[in-house]
């Protein structure tokens, strides 16, 4: 496989980047200096809040273009690249049917901060995971002062079979993506991973048949058809797997890193 006119890699981070334990391994970071050594861009592409992310990768925060919150969110050197966000009667609508669901938790993911109504402790060890920035209200449908990334259902019964059913009509009109196993998150119909990399293809000049992508779940979809060289993690979902080109070794086994290791050698 020929990698030598790759200018552009973008990688989700939970499942993929990060390892189970949502660790990054030492052995990314001199990868990295060889990919910005080549003139490659790198991107974190990642269902996470963009606070988080630059948390996450603090060492190389002004490096790194981040698209948060599922795309809706892209950023570059604090500077906002692009952001699509939400209608507000749409995620009063959301927040409301959610309160009908068992085993579930809202969150209101706004440019400033995450919105959530419970205090419930595994729901928020769940919640510091992704989301830096948080504020516990006492009604979800009374926040009114930012602007609505996306709306997330952290779902401990299983999102794929527990809340999915009750939001998939929204799927007309909205992005609805079950972004991990108790996840699920829902966003402007033109808010996705893919559209975040067309923006920035289109900003650096970029083509497909130059980007590299990997991602593990569903929420990864449009932004591995973004990218010609395109992987699934060896422990990404069926769908996932069967959209990508090429497969990669697990998180666990540290698959970006060894892919990104043939690219710079």
């Amino acid at each position: 496989m020929n990698f030598s006119d790759i200018r552009l890699v973008a990688t989700d981070m939970d499942g993929t980047l990060l390892n189970s334990k949502h660790e990054l391994h030492e052995s990314f970071y001199p990868v990295f200096r060889k990919l910005k050594a080549h003139g490659i861009l790198f991107v974190a592409a990642s269902g996470r809040q963009y606070f988080n992310l630059l948390k996450t990768l603090d060492p190389i925060k002004d490096e790194v273009i981040f698209a948060a919150e599922n795309g809706s969110y892209v950023v570059f050197q604090d500077e906002e690249i692009h952001i699509q966000d939400m209608d507000g009667q749409i995620v009063k609508e959301l927040v409301l049917l959610s309160r009908t669901i068992p085993d579930t938790y809202a969150v209101i993911c706004g440019k400033k901060k995450a919105y959530v109504e419970s205090d419930e402790p595994e729901f928020i060890n769940h919640l510091k995971l992704y989301f830096e920035r948080y504020e516990i209200v006492e009604d979800l449908t009374k926040v009114d002062d930012d602007q609505f990334l996306k709306f997330t259902l952290c779902d401990l019964a299983g999102s794929e079979t527990n809340s999915y059913p009750h939001f998939k009509h929204y799927a007309d009109h909205l992005q609805v993506k079950i972004s991990g196993q108790i996840w699920l998150d829902i966003s402007d119909k033109n808010a996705n991973k893919g559209k975040a990399m067309e923006v920035i293809q289109k900003m650096y000049g970029i083509s497909p048949e130059q980007t590299m992508a990997f991602g593990d779940y569903l929420n990864d979809l449009e932004m591995l058809q973004k990218a010609h060289f395109s992987y699934a993690m060896a422990n990404a979902h069926p769908d996932i797997k069967k959209a990508a080109r090429s497969l990669a070794r697990s998180n666990d086994e540290n698959g970006v890193v060894e892919v990104l290791s043939e690219l710079t050698d």
